[in-house]
């Protein structure tokens, strides 16, 4: 993993995490990864019947200001899994 220059202090996967669950309130949302390169799981009903596409975007909305900047804490997503509860 390579090492990514931020100006962020405290956890830069707390703050993902937080981040999406102020948009989406009733999900389950597990995030691993560090050196601004992050994975991130979200399960949530809202996510029924919407397409790949616009349930990833509801999640890329909601960390785009740790995205935003030069030394933004979160590089990239290296893998994004949006999926509705069973």
């Amino acid at each position: 993993m390579s090492e990514h220059p931020t100006d962020f202090q405290g956890s830069v996967t707390d703050a993902i995490r937080e981040a999406i669950l102020g948009t989406i309130s009733d999900a389950d949302v597990e995030v691993s990864g560090g050196g601004g390169h992050y994975t991130i799981v979200v399960t949530s009903p809202v996510f029924a019947g919407k397409s790949r596409v616009a349930a990833q975007r509801l999640v890329y909305g909601a960390i785009a200001h740790l995205m935003a900047g030069d030394r933004a804490p979160v590089h990239a997503v290296d893998s994004l899994r949006t999926l509705t509860p069973s």
